[in-house]
């Protein structure tokens, strides 16, 4: 027998398991949640930053006399560990010109082309990451001017001749736009600090390079990328006689304490523009009240009224729409009642 409802008894949704409504997140809002850096505010920075660190290089120039003790130093040291690659290379590069016309282009070139190149394939394909880097690769670079600072080194190329090193920039300088003064066009040598080997930015920059590609690079060609050309700029620098190998060291070193920098200066960051926006709400907000949103000000008026004497116009129960208005005029007669 089919079994019937009782009257009365209203039959509502059957029992079952209670299923937690999840809030769902727009598209739009999710892609706004993260914040994502604006190419007019990263390039003044960067400008900025740069600015500062070739200002710095060319200020700091240090004693002469000072920075070639602590280039005689390295080499001392290298020397008693066995380490100073330098004097090998550098004659290769020198007997070989096939060999050190492209080491000298590599120097003085891909430093200034390859890293700006990279930061800007970080900023495009890589957001989610760039402001990370970009901050490890900012800080590194104070890290070093730093030391140009406190060590001024003269690199080996500008040692007297008796300790074995050629500049093959120098000797090359027929082949490209540098002269006898580092990487700098002709006639522009006095515009550079010659004397800021130590630590080596070349060999810190490519490491910074060589890491992005590894990590980032969706292919085989792209990773050996990232191994070759850290390891080919230090052998450059070397070939060519602008850096001990314990400037290349340094280099690296620096890049890693930059790595560990990075996060305490991003927050850092953060808190300087989180006061920076307290301070400035109160002068926001005043300008932003300053004038009232209504265009009349929060005046009534019509076309048929006086200004600046106002009246209201109120409509008896007995008044048509056709009427003759009550304020015609301050010498209008009153209406008959």
């Amino acid at each position: 027998m089919a079994q019937t409802e009782s009257p009365g008894i209203e039959a509502g949704p059957r029992p079952g398991p209670e299923r937690e409504e999840r809030p769902r997140v727009r598209p739009q809002e999710a892609k706004t949640s993260r914040s994502r850096a604006r190419w007019w505010t990263e390039l003044p920075l960067i400008v900025v930053v740069y600015a500062a660190y070739s200002a710095g290089r060319l200020i700091v120039r240090g004693d002469v006399s000072g920075a070639v003790d602590h280039g005689l130093a390295i080499l001392r040291v290298e020397k008693l560990l066995h380490i100073n690659a330098e004097h090998p290379l550098n004659r290769l590069f020198t007997d070989h010109a096939w060999l050190g016309v492209p080491a000298d282009f590599w120097y003085a070139s891909l430093h200034y082309i390859v890293t700006p190149a990279i930061l800007v394939w970080m900023f495009r394909a890589h957001a989610e990451q760039y402001r990370m880097v970009r901050t490890w690769l900012m800080t590194s670079t104070f890290l070093g001017l730093i030391g140009f600072t406190l060590l001024p080194t003269c690199p080996p190329r500008l040692l007297h001749p008796a300790h074995g090193f050629v500049d093959t920039m120098a000797q090359y300088s027929s082949y490209g736009w540098w002269g006898g003064e580092a990487s700098a066009p002709r006639g522009m040598g006095g515009m550079t600090n010659q004397y800021a080997a130590m630590p080596s930015l070349h060999v810190g920059w490519a490491l910074w390079c060589g890491v992005m590609l590894w990590r980032h690079g969706r292919s085989p060609l792209m990773k050996v990328a990232g191994v070759v050309y850290p390891l080919f700029t230090t052998i450059v620098v070397m070939g060519t006689a602008n850096h001990y190998l314990l400037d290349a060291v340094a280099g690296a070193a620096v890049m890693g304490v930059g790595l560990l920098l990075a996060g305490p200066v991003m927050r850092l960051a953060v808190v300087l523009r989180t006061a920076s926006a307290a301070r400035l709400a109160p002068v926001v907000a005043a300008a932003r009240g300053g004038g009232s949103p209504i265009v009349s000000g929060g005046c009534q008026t019509s076309a048929g009224e006086r200004i600046p004497r106002q009246r209201e116009t109120r409509h008896g129960p007995g008044a048509e729409p056709g009427a003759a208005p009550a304020d015609a005029g301050d010498g209008a007669a009153a209406p008959a009642r």
